[in-house]
């Protein structure tokens, strides 16, 4: 097929498919809970789980607290869209294939994969226990390579001979922690750099199947994570309880436009919201980036 021709074939496909959805028809498996994340339902992957759903993706949601995750289902179902709720821990050994049993038991076949769970677990690297550092490398690394290789005979399909492979895609999340370190969080940048070395040989691996792979790296996004820590907010590990937040943080000004001087070192004066990072995951995972693997998109704000 010549650039001209696929070129055109993208055009087509995008004319025939934008009005019911860039991603319609398609299957996507949302993580957003994990041990100890606040779930889907105040996040990043909540609005994701949405957004995709509204883009026309048969959605399954997944959480710690299956009740978390169905509650999210209902919201999709309530505005017309299709969504499932699995509920379970991401880092456990049979996360795996209970999600994805699930999924092509429902709905036949996988088209998109977010691995958005997780959570920081923040201490200095000369105070660092082996917990800390092991639960947050399984968690960020380890559980979404489980289930991407879990994934794989639903993903890497090679197309029938002159038939356009459908639209797959995996998404990857990192931070800026990842690219660039960040003081007292040895553990969660080391992770969000090591998802990125994964995803680009993913890319490498899986590109021959038609499926792309690409990360997502999120700078400050308002979720719990970046709220303030003084608010007393904790998830339990191991019995133990960890604070989740930022110490110091506050409340982001919503009114009155950007905010330089309270966000200096964001050119955009301003943190995202929860919606502006799904709207990132959206754009890698739809047609609209076909020729995009392997990359790392940065949501930022410019910093």
């Amino acid at each position: 097929m010549s650039s001209s021709e696929r070129i055109q074939q993208i055009s087509n496909h995008l004319s025939n498919n934008y009005s019911r959805g860039l991603l319609s028809g398609d299957v996507a498996i949302i993580t957003g809970t994990v041990l100890y994340y606040f779930s889907l339902a105040p996040g990043i992957g909540r609005s994701a789980a949405l957004l995709f759903a509204k883009e026309g993706a048969k959605v399954v949601v997944s959480d710690l607290d299956e009740k978390k995750a169905q509650a999210v289902v209902d919201e999709i179902k309530a505005a017309g869209g299709d969504a499932i709720a699995v509920g379970g821990n991401v880092a456990a050994d049979d996360f795996p294939a209970k999600i994805l049993d699930a999924t092509i038991q429902r709905y036949g076949k996988l088209n998109h994969l977010v691995n958005n769970a997780g959570f920081t677990y923040d201490r200095m690297l000369h105070t660092m226990p082996d917990a800390a550092w092991d639960i947050i490398l399984n968690v960020h690394v380890s559980a979404p390579f489980r289930l991407i290789r879990a994934a794989a005979p639903y993903m890497r399909i090679k197309p029938e001979p002159g038939r356009t492979p459908e639209n797959r895609s995996i998404i990857n999340v990192s931070s800026t922690s990842g690219l660039h370190g960040n003081v007292g969080q040895a553990n969660y940048a080391a992770a969000k750099s090591g998802i990125v070395g994964l995803t680009k040989s993913l890319a490498k691996e899986w590109g021959i199947f038609g499926v792309r792979a690409n990360v997502v790296a999120f700078g400050y996004i308002l979720t719990r994570l970046t709220a303030a820590k003084e608010d007393g907010v904790a998830i339990e590990i191991d019995g133990k309880k960890v604070a989740l937040g930022i110490p110091g943080a506050k409340p982001p000004k919503t009114t009155g436009g950007a905010d330089p001087k309270t966000y200096s070192l964001i050119p955009l004066a301003r943190p995202g919201t929860a919606d502006e990072a799904a709207a990132a995951m959206l754009f890698l995972a739809s047609p609209l980036a076909s020729y995009v693997t392997g990359h790392t998109l940065e949501v930022t704000g410019g910093r």
